[in-house]
């Protein structure tokens, strides 16, 4: 079954914050819903009747999502989440045409994927429209369709409104106080500095909610709805039928061969036999199910770029390195062929082995000739060898600084500062960041820009916006007060008073959104 989340055995960044998610859930559960008048009477969100409402269930999200902005293991990585995001638009386009999106939450909630550095295969929804994935879960998929598949289901989760019927039902609380309580455990599950009790603390809690993860889980009617609905979606998004059953048997087969905690996402989402049997025999009847889905290259490539970015560890960087040089190599297909020499050179980049790494990204070029989508990849990991070697000037020729796609203009901001040349990636960036305000990673690198070319002013800016755009609204409101500062400084020469203004203006709209959120955090502590 695909479920909220899933408790992991791994200790590593993300998974205390989902730990600690489940734990409030539990205790939540255990107390009792104030009726909605005496919570209306205290100010805090309503639950209609007796449901959790849209707004207050995004409020849950923002709480949880900014713990996950703040964490070490949260990852932006521009082809990872490019690849995801591709996928992602056309799943919420296909639920706007079949009407399971309806329009007060596409307005309402975030829409936003999380991505986590984590070897766990898993994938995970949060509330108010926030959606995790994690590396592990790219690094196995074979083809966008069984991708579309996992995506698909937790979607649906999102657009039934699985969450906040089972937080309403089970949970017996209010939301913010939910929150609260995520905030106060992962400052415990983290703290190595604490005393023995604060660690003793936030090791009980977790361990409380692994022992009662069952009462966590969807009930199987909100399963089967998911099943249904996320098929639907994916396949009126475009993806194959036959990828949902293939990831099934996938994960099927997996939880045979793991069975020890490594695969929270099988766990937390068992698969009977009937649901697999219904995946199979849904995709069965559909046109083209009986056409095999063969690895293409740049799916093999993506997947492995998941394996490695996942820090497997140096030995196993160093045997994706060496296995180049194998009989296995020769002998597979040519996708296969890709993905192993994209691991291995990036595995070289990780371990500043830059001569090996250009050697196989060369290599990786030649296999990729006539794959538009891997000739394009090849060229980008060649061009973020060179910035990772120290050379801009010779990751240049790998770049298009035309290109207005995410990853390469990542890149090439990050070569314009490198050749103290800056104006020319400005102007995109800029474009790129007025029709997408919540990508931080752009902010900081038009900040990082304009630092080059001797903006201060508008440097400042894009810091803080930045940190609205993860939702740290107190680093936000000082990175505005510093910009204001500049501004009546004494000696800092002439203004730009358009962009004073900005700054006023946002700086207002960032003192109200703290004070929305210190608010609801008194509010929890009640």
């Amino acid at each position: 079954m695909l479920r909220l989340t899933s408790i992991s055995s791994s200790k590593r960044g993300v998974v205390p914050v989902l730990r600690a998610f489940c734990a409030s859930l539990l205790i939540a559960c255990q107390t009792v819903m104030p009726p909605v008048a005496a919570a209306q009477a205290q100010g805090l969100p309503g639950m209609g009747d007796g449901e959790m409402t849209p707004s207050a269930e995004r409020q849950l999200g923002d709480s949880i999502s900014r713990q996950i902005y703040r964490d070490n293991d949260y990852l932006d990585d521009p082809v990872l989440v490019e690849y995801l995001q591709d996928i992602w638009q056309k799943l919420l386009a296909a639920a706007r045409v079949r009407g399971e999106l309806s329009p007060d939450l596409d307005e309402r909630f975030a829409w936003t994927i999380l991505l986590g550095r984590d070897r766990d295969i898993n994938a995970f929804a949060l509330p108010g429209g926030y959606m995790g994935v994690n590396t592990g879960l790219i690094a196995v998929v074979g083809s966008r369709d069984e991708m579309a598949t996992v995506l698909g289901h937790e979607l649906s989760h999102i657009t039934q409104r699985h969450i906040s019927r089972m937080i309403s039902r089970d949970a017996r609380n209010m939301p913010l106080l939910i929150a609260a309580m995520v905030l106060g455990m992962l400052a415990a599950a983290k703290s190595n500095s604490r005393s023995g009790a604060d660690v003793g603390q936030a090791v009980a809690m977790g361990g409380q909610a692994a022992a009662m993860q069952s009462q966590l889980n969807f009930s199987r009617d909100m399963e089967r709805e998911a099943d249904r609905i996320g098929f639907s979606v994916m396949t009126q998004a475009g993806y194959a039928p036959q990828g949902a059953a293939a990831m099934f048997e996938k994960l099927q087969y997996a939880s045979r061969l793991n069975d020890n905690a490594s695969y929270p996402y099988l766990r937390s989402h068992p698969l009977t036999t009937e649901r697999i049997a219904d995946m199979q025999g849904r995709a069965q009847f559909r046109p083209g199910a009986e056409a095999e889905m063969p690895l293409v290259m740049d799916q093999a490539m993506i997947s492995s770029r998941a394996r490695v970015i996942s820090r497997p560890g140096v030995d196993i960087l160093r045997v994706w390195i060496q296995s180049i040089n194998t009989g296995e190599f020769a002998k597979s297909p040519p996708a296969q062929q890709a993905g192993m020499l994209y691991a291995a050179a990036l595995a070289a980049n990780s371990l500043k082995d830059f001569g090996t790494a250009r050697d196989m990204a060369a290599r990786l070029r030649e296999r990729t000739v006539g794959n538009a989508p891997a000739s394009r990849l090849a060229r980008l990991l060649s061009a973020e060898i060179e910035l990772s070697a120290g050379q801009p000037g010779r990751a240049a020729p790998f770049l298009d600084a035309k290109a207005r796609d995410r990853p390469e203009m990542m890149l090439s901001a990050q070569a314009a500062v490198a050749t103290r040349n800056p104006a020319p990636m400005i102007p995109p960036l800029r474009d790129w960041v007025a029709t997408h305000p919540r990508d931080a990673t752009a902010w900081r690198a038009l900040g990082t820009l304009y630092n080059a070319q001797d903006e201060p002013l508008r440097a400042i800016r894009a810091d803080a916006e930045a940190n609205v755009a993860i939702l740290d609204y107190v680093a936000a409101r000082d990175r505005f007060k510093a910009a204001q500062d500049l501004v009546r400084q004494p000696g800092t020469g002439p203004v730009d008073h358009y962009e004073a203004s900005i700054i006023d203006t946002r700086a207002r709209e960032v003192d109200q959104l703290l004070r929305e959120q210190m608010a609801e955090e008194k509010k929890a502590q009640r």
